[in-house]
């Protein structure tokens, strides 16, 4: 038997008759047969980890995803093109600071909203409810409480990735480094009058849209693990693209002594 396809018919042609040979001539001539084409679990994969390499190391051009994944120019650029159509990543116009050198500078990709939500988020439903059920129950005070919990627990995870690392690195950049390695994909930008921690993945973004105290509770947390004030200028709970957290100028030359203490 002779399996044959031509457009989005498919067909069995008995090989043993000399209606069916004619038959599959015909087709042959006539009309362009195509091969059956089907998902192949190793492009899902590969796709899968690009999307995760994106969400867990912020925005990265075709060539480093690349050679992070050990994948060919053309293999990488497959993958992306269908992960942009499918809505998951977005191609932007690199940072002023990282487009340095000659020609034209590379596009960066991006996680979407819409990829986030459907990367990390779901147990969203049952933490939104979980916590609405206790404010009921209770009192917004519980709330907060919960809240400090959670940060508690961030700020104490940070402070032990920044004690076992390098005395050398910058606290900022330590704290950055130390909240990529709990899955936030932070990267450190400097500013004229100081710097800013980008956030690029935020693990409970959809809790915190309806629950603030959350990023409340977070932001006071950096501030002691900074040892300085900090604003708040972004989050993605809120519909941004990244938590930025903003660090005065004047406060960074203090934090060479406050490091030093820990």
């Amino acid at each position: 038997m002779l399996l044959v396809e031509v457009g989005g018919w498919a067909g069995v042609v008995a090989r043993d008759t000399s209606v069916g040979l004619a038959k599959a001539r015909e087709l042959r001539h006539t009309s362009v047969v195509k091969k059956t084409q089907t998902l192949i679990p190793e492009d899902t994969r590969t796709r899968g980890l690009v999307a995760r390499a994106i969400l867990e190391n912020g925005p990265m051009t075709a060539v480093v995803l690349a050679q992070r994944l050990s994948l060919t120019p053309a293999g990488i650029r497959r993958h992306l093109d269908h992960l942009v159509s499918d809505g998951i990543l977005e191609a932007r116009e690199p940072h002023l600071q990282s487009s340095r050198g000659r020609g034209r500078p590379s596009k960066v990709f991006v996680m979407t909203d819409s990829g986030r939500e459907k990367f990390e988020h779901s147990y969203d439903d049952l933490a939104v409810s979980a916590l609405k059920f206790m404010a009921a129950q209770t009192s917004d005070a519980s709330l907060v409480a919960f809240a400090q919990s959670r940060a508690l627990d961030m700020e104490r995870k940070v402070n032990a990735s920044i004690k076992s690392g390098k005395k050398s690195v910058p606290l900022p950049l330590a704290v950055t480094k130390a909240l990529t390695a709990q899955g936030y994909a932070a990267t450190l930008l400097q500013r004229d009058q100081g710097e800013e921690i980008c956030q690029h993945h935020c693990p409970i973004a959809h809790v915190a849209a309806e629950f603030p105290q959350l990023c409340e509770a977070e932001t006071e947390a950096l501030s002691r693990l900074l040892g300085t004030h900090v604003q708040r200028l972004a989050t993605i709970a809120h519909g941004d693209g990244v938590c930025t957290t903003y660090i005065p100028k004047n406060s960074l030359t203090n934090q060479a002594a406050t490091r030093g203490n820990r």
